[in-house]
């Protein structure tokens, strides 16, 4: 693995550091994600005892008298807090392919720079080899990270999608029993 790394060229290293960033967050949103929907699916009695800190200002606001616009803004507050590092994983699964591709296209200039300078009669195909097997493996390389990086962010998001939904659920619910002297 170290060799394809070495053979790879310099590209190698960004589609590296995008891979080791990409798993990180996938890692932790998992993890804040999963944990989130868990605090937030106890009954709201219970919540209301115990605000998990992904609804608390919300619950807070609710009960300060706050009207439906600034419970909706303090969610919203909420989810974008929830939301970050969504972005730079998307970022990551566009960028990647795109260096392995940069590395396809430097590694085929060498290819045909060794043609160019070859001054005999016939080219040998080992000549032309290496910028080939440069412009290949950057290629997969960057497709291995942004694949799965493309994957785990489609599921963080309907997670996400998940804890927004309940999120809004429990406020509106708080809203209706205010507004019905509950």
């Amino acid at each position: 693995m170290i060799d394809y790394f070495l053979k790879g060229g310099v590209l190698m290293w960004p589609i590296l550091g995008c891979s080791v960033m990409a798993l990180a967050l996938i890692l932790t949103k998992a993890v804040q994600l999963q944990l989130a929907l868990k605090r937030l699916s106890a009954g709201i009695h219970r919540l209301l005892e115990r605000p998990p800190a992904e609804i608390a200002p919300v619950i807070q606001a609710v009960r300060s008298g706050a009207n439906e616009k600034q419970v909706a803004f303090l969610g919203t507050q909420q989810i974008r807090g929830l939301e970050r590092g969504l972005g730079l994983l998307g970022l990551i699964a566009s960028i990647a392919p795109l260096l392995g591709f940069t590395g396809t296209v430097t590694g085929m200039i060498q290819a045909f720079m060794a043609i160019a300078n070859h001054t005999g009669g016939r080219v040998e195909p080992a000549m032309v080899a290496g910028g080939i097997y440069e412009a290949l493996i950057t290629t997969a390389a960057g497709l291995f990270v942004a694949i799965p990086t493309q994957v785990a962010l489609h599921f963080l998001e309907e997670r996400l999608d998940g804890v927004t939904l309940r999120m809004r659920d429990i406020a509106m619910t708080l809203l209706e029993e205010r507004r019905n002297g509950v």
